[in-house]
């Protein structure tokens, strides 16, 4: 499965990653590519979670075009 992820640098200087339609599910690392390798694990470890609970795996996420 294939999934949008966000990358951002915090004020520490680490990245957070975040997958918007797995709710919960973020992670970290001193690199973008340690961030994006925790993120698929977190993810799989989300979705392993949320099926043991009975709750849907993923929420519906869509772009949407804004005129600035």
């Amino acid at each position: 499965m294939n999934f949008v992820v966000t990358l951002e640098r915090d004020e520490d200087g680490f990245w957070v990653t975040e997958c918007p339609s797995v709710p919960g599910c973020v992670s970290q690392g001193k690199t973008r590519t340690e961030a994006l390798g925790n993120v698929k694990d977190a993810i799989a470890l989300c979705l392993k979670v949320r099926a043991e609970c009975g709750l849907p795996l993923t929420i519906e996420t869509r772009q949407v075009k804004v005129a600035v």
